[in-house]
């Protein structure tokens, strides 16, 4: 029986939501193991002088949970 961990994160980037996403699952990657997926929850932006800075996507991390 598999049994699968959530996690909520935050990812941002200067160029996209997709960007951001991505930006999100490589951090992961450095401290989880067997990731299986990842639900973009949200996306958002900061603006500075009305132009976007910051492209945001709030994602959860999917991945194994090892006993």
């Amino acid at each position: 029986m598999t049994v699968v961990k959530i996690i909520e994160l935050l990812g941002e980037s200067e160029k996209s939501w997709e960007d951001a996403a991505k930006s999100a699952l490589d951090q992961a990657a450095k401290t989880l193991r067997g990731i299986v997926g990842l639900d973009v929850v949200h996306f958002t932006c900061k603006v500075v002088d009305n132009k976007i800075v910051k492209y945001r996507a709030n994602v959860k991390c999917a991945f194994k949970y090892e006993n």
